[in-house]
This record gives structure tokens, sequence and C-alpha cells, in this order.
């Protein structure tokens, strides 16, 4: 009887589906045969999240959150065959996942682990983080930081003048 890998790690028998189908995903597709002349497609399970590093890297290394059962070879080959990017060497370490929030019974709650996968790149490549939000210049314009003091100080200095039909006499005397 022959196994057949089917989507998110679960597994089907062959011999349940008929002769040339499989369960893949969620639907019916038929079996791979060499010569058959569908095109197919063949996506992966997983997902890797490009993460901004915490500290300081060398400029060929990329920093990614992958899921826990991504192994080294999963990681530099699907960089490798899907967004061809040439990777040097691959490094992961487990993440424990925080365990300092409570819930609303003053019950501790932890955060799930995650995987946190380091790809340097090969051939002198460099990897630059994107700059999604671009700085604002700093000229004096309408709602600069220094416009904005500049009347706050003239409001207050308004706000502290003495009123002047009160002839010198403290606030704090009321007439």
């Amino acid at each position: 009887m022959r196994f057949l890998r089917t989507g998110r790690g679960s597994r089907a028998l062959a011999g349940d589906l008929g002769q040339d189908q499989c369960l893949i995903g969620c639907g019916l597709y038929p079996l791979y045969q060499l010569g058959n002349p569908q095109l197919r497609l063949f996506r992966p399970n997983w997902a890797l999240t490009l993460v901004r590093p915490g500290r300081e890297q060398p400029s060929d290394t990329v920093q990614f959150r992958i899921p826990m059962e991504m192994t080294k070879c999963d990681v530099k080959n699907y960089l490798e065959k899907i967004y061809n990017v040439p990777v040097g060497a691959v490094r992961t370490r487990i993440q424990f996942g925080s365990n300092k929030k409570r819930n609303h019974l003053n019950q501790k709650v932890k955060q799930p682990d995650y995987k946190v996968a380091y790809v340097q790149l090969s051939q002198d490549q460099v990897f630059e983080f994107p700059d999604i939000f671009v700085e604002k210049s700093s000229e004096d314009g309408e709602g600069s930081m220094e416009e904005m003091q500049k009347q706050f100080m003239e409001d207050e200095k308004q706000r502290q003048r003495g009123d002047p039909r009160r002839a010198g006499v403290t606030e704090w005397f009321g007439l």
C-alpha cells in the first residue's frame, strides 16, 4: 500500500482514492505522471516572514521567521528554487515565546515558540532592508516641531500676561 503526502502534513492511503487521483490540500487532483501534458503548479505549504533584526548584523545576512517544521535544507531549497536567491549558509534557532502576559483571570498566558532562520547570502551579495517609511524634510513649515514650540510659547506668554482691567490686583484675589 502506498501513502500519498497531502497538504498540511496529513496523509492518505493511495488505495482509498481512485487509481489516478490523490488528495492535495483541499481538492482532488490527478496524479503526476511523467510525460503528462497538463501543466501543474506545486506550491509549498510554508511561508517565510522577513524580519528586521533587533541587533546589527552583517550586510549579507537576512533574518526570517519560519515554521517549526521547516529545516535548514528546506529554507535553502525554498529560497533558491522559488526566489532564485543564492544561499551560502543557513543557521536556525528556536525562540522561546513570552511568558509574561496574563489573561482576565490573572493566569499566565504563554505566547507560542517560533523558529528564526539566519540566511547568509553567497557570492558577495548584500541585503539592505527596504525603507518603507520615507522621512519628511526638516524644513520649517506648517506643523513642524519648531513652529509648534514657538506657537506654544506665544500662547503661554499671552495666558500669563495680566488682565489690564484688574489694575495690578493678583488673580487669586477675586473681585
